[in-house]
């Protein structure tokens, strides 16, 4: 299903825990991340938590996401954990 969501459905379906919110937003600095790719790094947190079956996406799920982008962009990773 999320992988039809524009950004706004997907702000209002993916619920964020605390850690997982901190860490997309030093994400969002580090690897200076748009609306399209933050949007992109949310859908496969969210795809990842429903694999798992949670609904709350939590820090876990975003690491693992961000660490799905580009060979340049994951060495940029070090710097956000």
């Amino acid at each position: 299903m999320n992988a039809h969501a524009n950004g706004k459905l997907l702000d209002k379906l993916a619920t964020l825990d605390a850690d997982a919110q901190a860490l997309m937003v030093r994400a969002t600095g580090i690897f200076k991340l748009f609306a399209r790719g933050y949007h992109r790094v949310l859908k496969v947190a969210c795809t990842i938590a429903d694999l798992v079956g949670v609904d709350m996406i939590c820090q876990t799920h975003v690491a693992e996401a961000l660490s799905y982008r580009r060979v340049e962009v994951r060495q940029n990773l070090l710097q956000v954990g």
